[in-house]
């Protein structure tokens, strides 16, 4: 990462003869906010001296005061490369603070940070790798998003079978033109699913660049024509999109998750998992934040059902892949893109550093098919059945302390209140399995 003083700001602007500059940060909900500027008023950008009211944005209103200042993280700096060559536009990501200066608490980037600074403490940095999913239909008539595609690729096909490989290499060319380092990107297992994957980096760095490349996604797809969503299964039948976390802790550059003897995974590896999954049920809310989330979570595609971990299959909550050294890593696999990165990140840490300072045991490794064990191996191997739905989950989070600690009790009740609306909404609708099932029936 970049490290910028205002004066490389202030230049760079004027090199790059730059017009507008938006000043992005997100809710609770991990929706991308900004307000866009003239460069006439970047000294006060620079100067922290841009307010904006906070009353207006999702789960803010809980706080004390409305009026909040926008400080730009000044490393986060970019050039949208989509946008005109002259009168260019650039964004910052933005922390939130009140008007004395002290961090705002609904902040979910300041949230982060300070689990981050006690990670810190420990003497270890969180180092993170997402594996993003998306889907690109077409568009109506109209240029409204639909779930409509003639595409019928499968996993790693070439078009003319992928229809999408023109969008997503416009996606990856214009990603490592804003920094990324892109590792992978190819067409998924359902007809028009597509992933890309960028290259790993400390726990802030990533949530700023999942927002970023959630943003590229829609705006190059827009360019083609089509519409990305990241809604984990918008179509019955086919696999669901994820956002699979690699995670790892490190110190002075030296991954501590790899066993000294080069095989296997370190104690504080096993420790990390372990905390990661004793709060597994409770943070669901926050890694699978939709009614649709749970949709994808069912058997028979390869995504979780249950906790638990293992080397040798793909369905359980967290895989340890096979990669050693300084590449040893554990995967997160139940996540979905919709959720706010910031709190996803925060809470599988602060669960991980739990784990670490409270010596929690790892249990057995998952084997076989879930399916096919006993009571008895289920509860050796620390298996439970994850919720399976919002509602389930939020009941879950509200029990939780952990979560409630590290959130704080404004974002913890704001954010439960947001999805006891949202289950209670979808409670209200009917179906089109219920008429078809129902209609001539009764």
């Amino acid at each position: 990462m970049s490290h910028y003083t205002k004066k490389d700001i202030i230049r760079m602007v004027q090199e790059e003869d730059v017009e507008f500059i938006r000043l992005q940060f997100t809710d609770i909900l991990g929706d991308l906010k900004n307000v866009a500027v003239t460069t006439s008023q970047l000294e006060k950008v620079l100067d922290n001296r841009y307010m904006f009211d906070g009353a207006a944005i999702e789960g803010f209103a809980g706080a004390a005061e409305s009026d909040l200042y926008l400080y730009p993280d000044l490393d986060t700096f970019v050039i949208f490369p989509w946008r005109p060559q002259q009168g260019k536009v650039a964004r910052f990501m933005c922390d939130i603070y009140y008007a004395d200066r002290t961090p705002f608490e609904a902040d979910p980037r300041q949230i982060l940070k300070r689990v981050i600074r006690e990670a810190g403490e420990m003497g270890y940095t969180f180092d993170v790798g997402p594996e993003c999913e998306f889907f690109l239909f077409q568009l109506g008539d109209n240029g409204e998003p639909t779930t409509n595609s003639s595409e019928k690729a499968g996993y790693f096909d070439v078009s003319p079978l992928d229809q999408g490989e023109n969008a997503r290499r416009e996606m990856v060319m214009t990603l490592e033109d804003m920094g990324f380092e892109i590792e992978t990107s190819q067409h998924e297992a359902a007809p028009a699913q597509h992933e890309i994957d960028f290259r790993y980096a400390d726990a802030l760095t990533t949530a700023d660049r999942i927002m970023t490349f959630r943003m590229v996604v829609r705006t190059i797809a827009r360019r083609h024509g089509l519409h990305a969503t990241f809604m984990p299964k918008p179509r019955e039948g086919i696999n669901g999109s994820g956002m699979h976390i690699n995670m790892s802790l490190s110190r002075d550059g030296k991954n501590l998750f790899a066993a000294g003897d080069g095989g296997g995974i370190s104690e504080t590896a096993k420790k990390f998992m372990a905390g990661v999954l004793n709060y597994a049920y409770g943070m669901s809310v926050l890694t699978n934040p939709l009614v649709n989330s749970y949709k994808r979570l069912v058997p028979g595609y390869e995504a979780p059902i249950y906790t638990g971990w293992t080397t040798r299959q793909r369905s359980p909550f967290i895989r340890v892949p096979s990669a050693r050294g300084e590449n040893t890593r554990i995967e997160l696999r139940s996540p979905d893109a919709c959720g706010n990165p910031y709190l996803i990140l925060a809470v599988c840490l602060a669960a991980g550093l739990a784990g670490i300072r409270e010596g929690m045991e790892l249990p057995d490794e998952v084997t076989k098919d879930v399916a096919a064990m006993d009571e008895e191996e289920k509860k050796r191997c620390g298996v439970e059945r994850l919720p399976r739905d919002l509602k389930e989950s939020i009941e879950a989070m509200e029990k939780s302390t952990l979560i409630r600690t590290i959130l704080g009790d404004v974002v913890f009740n704001a954010y439960l209140q947001k999805k006891r609306k949202e289950w209670e909404s979808y409670c209200l609708q009917v179906s089109r399995w219920e008429i078809e099932r129902y209609l001539d029936r009764v």
